[in-house]
């Protein structure tokens, strides 16, 4: 029983962590003077705010929802506000203690979500800007949620464990303080602009989205195509839905909403070899890592290089052998062309300024057709012929 209990640990404790142990691989994955083999030319670039950091936390579903939100906006002609990361990570951390406990433990409680439940927590709760809830209650300038992960989640055992043989009526009381004392209480009215908000009517009448409006898509062989499946990874906590499409309906799906003004929410997979957050380049190179040469290594992001032919089994296979997980989220925000005129996404990520391009990269699109897991967008992004296929 002991070792149960400690292999438990350590499966919950390294879902935890798995996103800031990353952050500081991909560091690892560069070449000299890589910014320089590079030449690219913008073909869509797409309204969005400045790029933020999350810091030591696994949120990065939280941040590049609700910059996607802070686009969406724009796009309806609205003023962008800075969207409060850390109020939905609030929410979410409540409603995940809930189904953990009716769940009797049998769920990933942790730092995760999944790129929809931005979306699902507005519609439940509304939002707020970051000048009002910055979630840093603690004694640090930049989020950091291990300790208070691992509090939260003892206590929720504790719950679980039923030593009075019924549960209290205080438990979500007691989570609550918790998360007041690390995030900051929940203003219940607030200022913005010389006006007084609730976090409900801020998000009725300030961000102004309808959150119905809004969809998943993936693309999974071992589900029916053009149907709602489930993906089966565990920060999807909440079951969310997805449509699940062709690999290459995805490309169509995300060019056209791009073309069309329609940023995208991407979720996917980040700890390839190939995956050069400090070059600010991601794409699917011909061989693979074993099989170059200390040379191909070292100049892998030296300029555009020919890329591996990519399919929909590819696809699977990483899915089922766990080599594309749900690793992070970003938001892709434009189209460029390299050189040879190569189209590449530009990508926004909330890992700060430090790379090469100031916070973005270039993924090929290559790479989206093998490591998406899953991309969020305005359902008038799809193409009309994929939209009547999907039934939205």
């Amino acid at each position: 029983m002991k070792n149960l209990l400690l292999l438990l640990f350590l499966v919950f404790s390294f879902q935890s962590i798995a996103q800031v142990d990353l952050i500081n691989k991909v560091k690892d994955n560069q070449s000299e003077n890589a910014k320089e083999s590079f030449s690219f030319e913008s073909v869509v670039d797409l309204e969005r705010t400045y790029v933020k950091n999350q810091g030591a936390s696994g949120t990065c579903w939280s941040y590049c929802s609700n910059s996607f939100l802070e686009s969406e906006m724009a796009r309806m002609g609205k003023k962008p506000v800075n969207i409060a990361p850390m109020f939905t990570v609030r929410n979410v951390y409540e409603e995940k203690a809930e189904r953990y406990v009716r769940m009797h433990g049998h769920l990933n409680f942790g730092q995760g979500g999944a790129l929809p439940d931005a979306i699902e927590m507005l519609k439940i709760y509304g939002t707020v800007p970051m000048s009002v809830y910055e979630g840093l209650n603690y004694g640090s300038d930049i989020n950091r949620h291990g300790e208070m992960e691992g509090i939260l989640t003892g206590m929720l055992d504790a719950v679980i464990a039923n030593k009075n043989k019924k549960l209290s009526p205080v438990w979500k009381d007691a989570m609550a303080g918790v998360l007041d004392a690390y995030l900051g209480k929940v203003p219940d009215e607030f200022e913005y602009e010389g006006k007084s908000y609730t976090p409900k009517s801020f998000a009725k009448e300030v961000v102004g989205v309808n959150a119905d409006d809004y969809i998943q898509i993936t693309s999974w062989n071992h589900q029916t195509f053009y149907e709602p499946m489930v993906i089966m990874v565990p920060d999807n906590w909440n079951y969310g839905l997805s449509y699940n499409v062709q690999m290459d309906d995805m490309i169509d799906i995300i060019d056209h909403a791009l073309k069309n003004g329609y940023t995208i929410s991407w979720a996917g997979d980040v700890s390839e070899k190939y995956f050069s957050w400090k070059n600010g380049v991601a794409y699917v190179p011909e061989k693979e890592l074993r099989e170059m040469t200390p040379e191909e290594r070292a100049s892998m992001f030296n300029g555009p290089k020919p890329e591996r032919t990519i399919t929909q089994e590819m696809r699977q296979i990483g899915y089922d052998n766990y080599t594309t997980t749900d690793d992070h989220g970003m938001q892709i925000v434009g189209i460029s062309k390299d050189q040879n005129g190569k189209e590449w996404y530009l990508v926004k990520n909330s890992w700060g300024e430090s790379n090469d391009y100031k916070g973005y990269l270039y993924m090929s699109k290559n790479f989206v057709r093998l490591k998406t897991m899953s991309f969020l967008l305005h359902k008038d992004g799809v193409p009309k012929n994929l939209k009547s296929k999907i039934g939205v």
